[in-house]
């Protein structure tokens, strides 16, 4: 059974850092992009990053470059969504999801479907 089971968000202060993983069981890793996602209230889903696990290529959306990196351990099959200088905007529900349809990350990383997500790590910014 595939899974991806993020872990790692809480309440923070703004000016924070947090660390969140995506942990990922059930496929072989090395063969798959790794995107991470989030979701504010009442807004839609954006995306934040995409890594490679086959050559730790990243990716980031223009908007989130320079206070959040993504990292991996393909040893543990796990993801890391590194976020720092957090602030009250970040405030979302964060996923990752996993896809090993094309042997490269796709240029539309961003809005591709993914064949699988996680159920997501809520992060909470206090000011």
């Amino acid at each position: 059974e595939v899974q991806l089971v993020e872990s790692g968000g809480g309440l923070v202060q703004a000016g924070g850092s947090l660390r969140l993983s995506c942990a990922a069981s059930g496929f072989t890793f090395d063969d798959y992009f790794i995107g991470w996602f989030r979701q504010a209230p009442g807004k839609e889903r954006e995306g934040v990053g995409c890594i490679s696990s086959n050559d730790g290529k990243t990716y980031y959306l223009d908007s989130m470059k320079g206070r959040f990196t993504i990292s991996s351990d393909n040893a543990k099959n796990t993801v890391f969504l590194q976020i720092d200088s957090l602030k009250s905007e970040d405030t979302a529900v964060y996923y990752c999801a996993a896809d090993s349809s094309v042997p490269f990350v796709p240029l539309n990383w961003n809005s591709f479907e993914y064949e699988y997500w996680g159920q997501g790590t809520q992060v909470t910014v206090s000011s």
